[in-house]
């Protein structure tokens, strides 16, 4: 950019004014149920070195943490708001049957499941009063990625009404219902991206992807059933999307905080997740501090 700036005649000190900004860094936050909470601590890591995304994109709870984070909310604040709210498990619960919309005659109608949630309800119920209500609103750019079901492809938002979106990402099939937006039924964002940094390639100078699908279990003790295969599926195919994406395009820095062995609805182990998360958050200090330091040796010589 130097080089064509001298060019064009830009004088020397815009071009020392440029080439002394700091680099910019674009964060993609991936679906992973309630390991998607490992998200926090990475968030945190950008908060004590001081310094804030160009850009968000978010999938599934990556979109739903990546939506109080745009908003202005910093990571600390974000981990005290989760662990109160975890904390009161009757009051979470109650919020939770409060926003059932399933019947038990769904169950042999066809319907769908007699527990199924209202994922905008449930939201309207759960999120911080910082969050508002449009893109527009919220202090750092941010992409949401839905599922559209009939179009079976992705449904991205970056402008207009905030919490449909996100509802619509985290709509977990059989666990929480559809979302109509614009007329069409969207659920979970990890069905089809469940780590979009494909929305944030040429937004910034460094690329981050935090990648909470997870790997392989180590010495499974026990054969999983019920929702815990439904769900543990999900997550294989979704592990099996982002190694694809990653052979096409790998961002500068991937994280993958080791919470394999959490499970989607592993929600109540908060502290147990945000812990194991920890040192993905030092090493991502390190990489950023490395990838920083090459960006601006990298660029061209007045």
């Amino acid at each position: 950019m130097g080089v064509q700036g001298r060019r064009s005649g830009v004088s020397s000190t815009a071009h020392q004014a440029e080439d002394a900004r700091e680099p910019t860094f674009a964060v993609a936050l991936g679906a992973g149920g309630a390991r998607g909470l490992a998200h926090i601590p990475i968030l945190e890591a950008f908060d004590e070195l001081g310094l804030k995304p160009a850009a968000l994109a978010g999938s599934s709870m990556g979109a739903l943490i990546g939506a109080a984070y745009a908003a202005g909310m910093e990571g600390r604040a974000i981990r005290d708001y989760t662990l109160r709210t975890l904390r009161d498990r009757s009051t979470l619960m109650a919020a939770v049957l409060k926003a059932r919309v399933g019947r038990l005659v769904d169950m042999v109608s066809g319907g769908g499941h007699p527990f199924t949630v209202d994922a905008e309800r449930l939201l309207d119920l759960l999120l911080p009063d910082v969050v508002p209500e449009r893109f527009e609103e919220l202090v750092i750019p941010f992409r949401v990625v839905a599922t559209d079901y009939f179009a079976r492809a992705e449904a991205v938002f970056a402008e207009g009404p905030l919490l449909p979106p996100v509802a619509a990402s985290i709509a977990i099939p059989s666990l929480i219902r559809p979302v109509r937006v614009r007329e069409r039924p969207l659920i979970d964002g990890g069905a089809v991206n469940p780590l979009p940094f494909d929305h944030l390639i040429g937004r910034a100078d460094v690329l981050i992807a935090v990648d909470v699908t997870g790997g392989p279990v180590p010495h499974p003790a026990r054969t999983p059933g019920g929702f815990e295969l439904m769900f543990g599926a999900l997550q294989i195919m979704q592990g099996a999307i982002v190694a694809a994406k990653l052979k096409i395009y790998r961002p500068q820095i991937v994280v993958r905080p080791a919470v394999d062995r959490f499970r989607v609805l592993d929600f109540f182990e908060a502290r147990a997740i945000l812990a194991a998360a920890e040192p993905a958050k030092d090493e991502l200090k390190r990489e950023i501090e490395r990838h920083f330091a090459h960006s601006r040796h990298a660029r061209p010589p007045l």
